[in-house]
């Protein structure tokens, strides 16, 4: 079939870097992802299904890796050469609509729960993604990474029975491949509560307004209510969507440290990019991931508060100075899994984020489609989707699958 693939090769990763600073298309034609016939995944064993891609999303993490920016860190975690694709609403052979939930887990390797009714990213060893499974899937954090089991950026590809979730038929496609970058966001606005709890009028702001600042968003306003949620987001669809899904203010991301310390009211202690307020916002939610956004933070949050960091962050170059004085706790957002909500409710991060993009209607942040072989202007979309206006661009199987 054919499909889009990244295979390990270091000049080409080089090259997607060097050209991604000036042209991100010119990254892709020379870069690691290729349009082409690739070879059939073998089915890994029971309780695997041959998923139909119907959308499937481009995520910021799909562009660093396209650009040749994606940490080496990730090295051991994947197995080349593999088809990307983690945001997916697909069907099975019967026609029943699903939707991924990427993480090859304990169940999808054959190894036991870290706990009855665990979902695929719980649990704190994570040794069973990086070690080949009895069934032969090989090293991986997720589907979309995988050799063994194809991703969404193709045709079709295999999932395990854990990863799957059935939607109902009323449910657009739209809407539905947005769930998975929802439940990676409602897991950070989730993070908050525990800052939060107890506190009188908290204040939890958030940089960063793509994909998955939205999704935080949506998430604080639906399960942490009393929260005032404050928006620094560089470009005007962005805070229009953002104080659509319920932000309180939504400024642009130079002005949100003024933001914070209005609402908040305290001191602006120096000018420019070393000041910082005296206090700030109980929480931080870092939705883009820099040296840059970081430092915004380090800045906005106040003293012995919590930064969520939702972007991927790769590598920075940082002065940690203001997280030691001011005794910041800094804690990554990576996935989803089993949450526990204020109320003391147990749940899904994916359950969550279903009712959430059902309630809002998420389907509205889908910008553009593209079919695979237009995948050097969907990545170029994805890319500058803030600047052209856009917010999700996904790749449409649709007529492949029919």
């Amino acid at each position: 079939m054919k499909a889009l693939q990244i295979r390990r090769n270091v000049a080409k990763f080089g090259a997607a870097r060097i050209l991604g600073a000036v042209s991100p298309s010119g990254s892709t034609k020379v870069g690691p992802l290729e349009h082409r016939s690739v070879d059939d995944p073998e089915c890994p064993g029971d309780g695997w299904h041959q998923i139909h891609t119907r959308l499937s999303g481009i995520c910021g993490s799909d562009l660093s890796l396209v650009g040749g920016h994606a940490s080496t860190y990730f090295d051991d975690w994947v197995s080349f050469p593999f088809v990307p694709g983690h945001e997916v609403v697909g069907e099975l052979d019967d026609g029943t609509r699903v939707v991924l939930e990427p993480v090859l887990g304990h169940a999808a390797r054959g190894v036991e729960l870290p706990f009855e009714g665990a979902s695929p990213a719980d649990g704190n060893d994570y040794a069973h993604l990086a070690v080949t499974s009895p069934e032969g899937v090989e090293p991986a954090i997720q589907t979309g990474f995988c050799c063994s089991t194809g991703g969404g950026w193709a045709p079709w590809f295999w999932a395990h029975e854990s990863q799957l979730h059935r939607i109902d038929d009323a449910m657009p496609d739209e809407r539905a491949v947005l769930i998975e970058p929802f439940a990676g966001g409602i897991h950070a606005a989730l993070l908050a509560a525990p800052a939060v709890a107890g506190i009188e009028n908290p204040v939890v702001a958030v940089l960063g307004a793509g994909t998955m600042g939205l999704a935080a968003v949506a998430g604080l306003k639906r399960y942490l209510p009393d929260v005032r949620i404050i928006v620094g987001a560089r470009y005007p669809h962005q805070r229009a969507y953002a104080e659509a899904l319920g932000a309180d203010i939504a400024v642009a991301a130079s002005e949100l440290d003024r933001a914070v310390r209005r609402v908040v009211g305290c001191h602006m202690i120096g000018n420019g990019e070393s000041g910082a307020l005296s206090g700030g916002a109980h929480v931080t939610i870092d939705a883009v991931g820099s040296s840059a956004s970081i430092a915004d933070c380090l800045r906005i949050t106040k003293p012995r508060g919590r930064i969520v960091l939702l972007g991927m962050p790769s590598r920075v170059d940082l002065d940690m100075t203001g997280l030691w004085h001011r005794e910041i706790e800094l804690k990554g957002a990576y996935t989803y899994g089993t949450e526990t909500l204020p109320d003391g409710t147990e749940t899904t991060t994916f359950q969550l984020a279903i009712d959430t993009v059902n309630a809002v209607e998420a389907e509205r942040l889908v910008s553009a489609t593209y079919p695979l072989a237009d995948h050097v202007d969907a990545i170029s979309h994805a890319a500058n989707a803030g600047r052209r206006g856009a917010v999700k661009i996904a790749f449409d199987l649709r007529e492949s699958t029919n």
